[in-house]
């Protein structure tokens, strides 16, 4: 059976929409979103790395929102530019309360941003709209997961 460019489209923005906010019963638990994890942790928690070459969590969060805006350039502008995909682990550690929180912020407006864009877009391409979406998902739920790992070493 084949399926209309309008449902599958929904479809890849509800898995996208699973991995960040609401629980669709796609492929994780309730409250188990990007979102949701990232509320239960402190600016302390997102400070510690699991362990002596692991990254904190505050570094996995600036490194989803990183990958999300050089994705976002690639579907406004095709933009294909070398980015320094090294930076945020060299750089990004320990966070204050108030950093913690405006890499949160950080990452939910460009979520939000790349989404709008998604969404405005009157007919989707396998790329790079599909392209984008897909490897948006399945890139942060990656990341979801080494997060809620670290919450299982590092809660105290």
């Amino acid at each position: 059976m084949a399926i209309d460019q309008t449902q599958l489209v929904q479809e890849v923005l509800d898995i996208l929409d699973e991995t960040f906010e609401h629980h669709h019963g796609i492929f994780l638990d309730k409250n188990t979103s990007l979102f949701a994890t990232l509320a239960a942790v402190d600016h302390r928690q997102a400070s510690r790395p699991v362990g002596t070459s692991c990254a904190s969590i505050a570094a996995q969060v600036a490194h989803i929102t990183f990958y999300l805006e050089v994705l976002e350039r690639y579907l406004v502008a095709n933009d294909t530019s070398k980015a320094d995909w090294g930076e945020v682990w060299r750089t990004i550690e320990q966070v204050t309360p108030s950093e913690w929180e405006q890499l949160k912020a950080n990452l939910e407006q460009t979520y939000r941003r790349v989404v709008a864009e998604l969404r405005n877009a009157a007919v989707w391409e396998s790329d790079p709209q599909l392209s984008t979406a897909l490897a948006i998902t399945v890139h942060t739920a990656y990341h979801l997961g080494e997060i809620r790992q670290a919450l299982c070493t590092i809660k105290e």
